[in-house]
């Protein structure tokens, strides 16, 4: 099968499967935490206006097979020398193929070329396969991982783009605020 990156926006019809998917996912993983967990997962998706995924400091990519969407993912700026991932997402009936690492690598890709030196994201708690991927893939948790993860509620991971796997440029990322605090 080929596989096709596309650099769009989260406004262009291409990304409307990965903004539908991810909204479904959200609502069902969390129906049991949150009162409206529709509306939650809504808002939680127009959060940040479509500007901020766009070039210079930002991005947004759709993984596109078959002209389907079947994944995709975005960054926006979160410092000077920080890309924020966010809306990393891949089809279910196309998980566990490596399409989310190849996502992921890509926007890695993108962060660098327009100058980042490292990457910051947060994941659900109720998201342990982006757990994986994300560890996998040389983030280091920045969250104390002896607490309960739905203590917590966000949990934030950083990668050194230079120096993967290495910590010494992330502690400037770590929560300051208690476990299950989040701006």
């Amino acid at each position: 099968m080929t596989y096709r990156i596309i650099d769009t926006s989260p406004l262009e019809a291409v990304a409307k499967p990965l903004i539908d998917g991810l909204q479904w996912e959200y609502a069902t993983r969390y129906r049991d935490h949150r009162a409206d967990s529709e509306a939650s997962a809504a808002q939680e998706l127009a959060r940040y206006p479509a500007a901020l995924f766009a070039p210079p400091e930002g991005a947004f990519i759709v993984l596109v097979r078959d002209g389907e969407t079947v994944g995709g993912g975005a960054f926006k700026r979160y410092d000077a020398r920080t890309a924020e991932f966010k809306r990393v997402w891949t089809r279910a009936d196309q998980r566990r193929q490596g399409l989310a690492r190849r996502i992921v690598e890509e926007l890695e890709a993108r962060a660098l070329s327009q100058g980042y030196r490292r990457v910051y994201l947060t994941t659900g708690f109720k998201q342990p396969e982006a757990w994986g991927l994300y560890i996998d893939s040389g983030y280091v948790p920045l969250f104390d991982r002896s607490i309960a993860p739905e203590v917590h509620v966000r949990l934030p991971f950083a990668k050194d783009l230079r120096k993967p796997f290495s910590t010494d440029a992330l502690d400037d990322l770590r929560p300051r605020e208690p476990p299950g605090e989040h701006r």
